[in-house]
């Protein structure tokens, strides 16, 4: 379960495979100048007259289908630099970036050459582009259209997939991805992206993803992410120990990237071996440093949350603010991302910690930062996300803190700023904000009804309160069901790591 820390949105859309949407160009004619450029089963054209360029691409998507990133994303460049109207080099060269301004830069270069590309190649590169927009029905239209096109292409479908996964329509998502692996069995992608769905989407799972990822080990053994991978089921099934292995075996496999180390962290951190999480966590930062990838900065996030786990919300914050104010030297590439990150968990830390002057600062320097970011990449869309975000930190607060007035106030403010997208989940995170205040108003069918309605299937922030509202509210027999499918959620967050405790109380 992990991000390449990009817009997420966005970012879900490419990296659970090789992503799934559609759009609506399919009466553009592909260009007469230029041969596409496919891979066995590939079946997604890549226009380019250059042998050199054509090489870097399709190694960069050998790296990209293995979750090397870092390299993939070096190797596209290398393609756009041999080839400079290489649009679909550039398409890949953001969706393998590390950063929002990366992706958003690289995806203007795709879109500035579509034209000269084909039918296909401008569909791809228009998805991401609604996708930006914060127009999941376009992407996902695009994305159809795309798979209308090139029918026998597994990768357009995962690209598919992905954007059903995002919108939380399962049953198409892995209707998706089945039709990739029955189109090429041997494509690991397709099993990872349908492992990860049955592992996260409802309805879980857990023994077919287990199995999934293990047809993905058998492809490929020697990856390190399939492995990777297995841990994350074998967290999910409350196996800590087999998961220690399974991370412990990704590290072993390789010795250069902190991924692995990283995620034994977690282990370490749910297991109470403290001084064990740390030194995975600091091992994994400077794995990543030593390569030039800026990852290792937020795996420095989840160290802090090892304060959270021994109690010490003040500690987490302090790293958390230290870690946002220097990351402007430590990293060329994404520190906007990383101070956003460090700054949003140190706000929510605080709020719940009823610290009010800590949380408004924190989110008040985060609010700086997404306003400035917005303003780089100059897309409206991505103010109102930023605007939204920033509505929504000042209304948990003023709920946790029992201003009922300010709390709906800001809810309103967060439908506002929702209102230009077309994603169905937009207003998930209103109903945060107003379930939290009814919580703490006494309201307790309020706050279920409203938490319901929220992100409560992947926020354990959200799945806490909601359990929480469901005992005061008289209904035992849920709160207790809740309760005991977030004790052995076993996944990081602010939210486990700030209610894990009380959690596994509650659950016995």
């Amino acid at each position: 379960m992990k991000t390449n820390y990009v817009l997420v949105s966005i970012a879900s859309l490419a990296l659970v495979a090789a992503c799934g949407q559609q759009a609506d160009d399919s009466a553009m004619e592909a260009p007469d100048t230029a041969p596409a450029a496919e891979s066995a089963g590939m079946a997604l054209p890549a226009t380019t007259s250059s042998d050199a360029a054509r090489e870097h691409y399709m190694a960069g998507w050998a790296d990209f289908e293995n979750a090397r990133f870092n390299t993939a994303h070096d190797k596209f460049l290398q393609a756009a630099a041999e080839d400079p109207s290489f649009a679909m080099a550039n398409m890949m060269a953001a969706l393998s970036a590390a950063s929002t301004e990366s992706f958003v830069s690289n995806l203007r270069q795709a879109s500035a050459h579509k034209a000269e590309a084909t039918a296909g190649e401008q569909l791809l590169i228009g998805a991401f582009e609604r996708a930006l927009e914060s127009d999941a029905q376009g992407t996902i239209a695009a994305l159809v259209e795309l798979t209308t096109v090139h029918p026998d292409s597994s990768r357009a479908l995962l690209f598919l997939g992905n954007s059903y996964a995002n919108i939380n329509n399962t049953a198409d998502a892995r209707a998706s991805y089945a039709k990739a692996i029955e189109l090429e069995p041997g494509l690991v992608r397709a099993h990872i992206n349908l492992g990860n769905n049955f592992l996260t989407q409802e309805p879980k799972d857990f023994d077919k993803a287990e199995a999934h990822f293990n047809h993905a080990v058998a492809i490929t053994p020697n990856e390190p992410n399939p492995h990777d991978l297995l841990g994350d089921v074998h967290r999910a099934q409350n196996n800590l120990k087999a998961a220690y292995d399974d991370y412990s075996k990704a590290a072993e496999l390789a010795p250069d990237l902190g991924a692995g180390y990283q995620q034994r962290g977690h282990v370490n951190s749910f297991l109470g071996n403290y001084d064990e999480a740390r030194a995975d966590y600091t091992r994994s930062a400077e794995l990543e440093d030593a390569r030039g990838s800026n990852a290792g900065g937020f795996f420095l996030v989840f160290r802090a949350y090892v304060n959270i786990y021994e109690g010490n919300s003040g500690a987490a914050i302090a790293e958390l603010r230290a870690l946002a104010d220097g990351a402007d030297e430590a990293y060329s590439d994404g520190a906007m991302d990383l101070k956003i990150n460090a700054l949003s968990n140190a706000a929510l830390f605080a709020t719940e910690a009823q610290d009010s002057d800590a949380a408004s600062a924190a989110i008040a320097d985060a609010a700086v930062v997404m306003r400035q970011q917005a303003d780089d990449v100059g897309s409206d869309a991505v103010r109102d996300g930023q605007e939204a975000t920033i509505s929504y930190m000042e209304g948990l607060l003023a709920a946790r803190m029992g201003d009922a007035e300010t709390a709906a106030a800001k809810a309103a403010e967060f439908e506002g700023f929702a209102a230009s997208s077309s994603n169905p989940r937009r207003l998930e995170r209103m109903h945060e904000i107003l379930g939290l205040s009814a919580f703490y108003q006494g309201d307790y069918a309020g706050a279920v009804e409203h938490l319901s309605a929220g992100d409560h299937l992947n926020n354990m922030y959200t799945k806490y309160y909601l359990a929480r509202a469901n005992e005061e509210a008289g209904n035992a027999d849920e709160a207790a069901r809740l309760f005991a499918e977030i004790a052995v959620w076993n996944f990081n967050g602010p939210g486990f790591a700030m209610f894990r405790e009380d959690i596994l109380a509650r659950a016995q």
